[in-house]
């Protein structure tokens, strides 16, 4: 699979919606028209969701290491890029130790992913000026900036990707011989987009891209303000 070609952004910020492509999904996932926004941004947005249907067909080394790529390129605080990942494809012998310490649910839909990756984070950094390792108190902060940008690749790409809580963290723990020094943020499902209508019925309601609270109910002007 080839690469693709740099993207050369415009010189404006609202020219860009017309600028940047993104590749519709392969598969048969409601797309961002069933997403209405508030103001105009791009449909890289609205179109990147977290849907459970994979296709079960694999994914290259070259596709995986293009979504890390994009991640390794995420903002951080003081640049410490508190960021480490572990992935897997599988089919591979690293794949079961992994995919087994995830919460029965979640192994139900995910047992169709062509790769898992977790997400984990280093607590400490050396700051600039600093002799030595000290708390970092972004670390997960700019993880979830990695898993985001990762996550938009993917939509780019024609991927899917679902980012997941729900596994056994000290099982997890083992598995990927984790050392007390690194959190673990989250575990990642990415594969081709399947057919929702495989899904169980129970999944099969859920398998739709979700809206968003009211841009009033979570941005301020000035003060913060209670919405309960």
């Amino acid at each position: 699979m080839a690469l693709p070609k740099p993207v050369t952004l415009p010189r404006h910020p609202t020219d860009l919606c017309t600028t940047l492509q993104v590749n519709p999904p392969t598969g048969d996932h409601p797309v961002s028209s069933a997403r209405q926004t508030e103001h105009p941004i791009h449909p890289l947005f609205t179109q990147r969701w977290s849907p459970r249907a994979f296709t079960g067909e694999a994914i290259s080394e070259e596709q995986l290491l293009m979504l890390l790529e994009a991640a390794r390129w995420a903002p951080s605080a003081y640049n410490a890029q508190p960021w480490r990942w572990i992935h897997v494809r599988r089919d591979t012998a690293h794949w079961a130790p992994i995919f087994e310490s995830l919460v029965e649910f979640n192994q139900g839909w995910a047992q169709h992913a062509a790769a898992l990756l977790v997400l984990v984070s280093a607590k400490q950094a050396v700051f600039p000026g600093k002799p030595a390792a000290a708390p970092n108190s972004w670390h997960s902060f700019d993880s979830g900036a990695a898993w985001a940008s990762l996550a938009f690749q993917a939509t780019l790409s024609g991927l899917a990707s679902h980012a997941m809580a729900g596994f056994d963290e000290p099982r997890l723990r083992e598995a990927i011989q984790l050392p007390e020094t690194h959190a673990i943020e989250t575990v990642i499902a990415v594969g081709k987009p399947g057919r929702p209508d495989r899904l169980p019925e129970a999944l099969l309601a859920r398998e739709n891209p979700n809206g968003r609270l009211p841009l009033a109910d979570v941005a301020f002007e000035g003060r913060f303000k209670s919405n309960s």
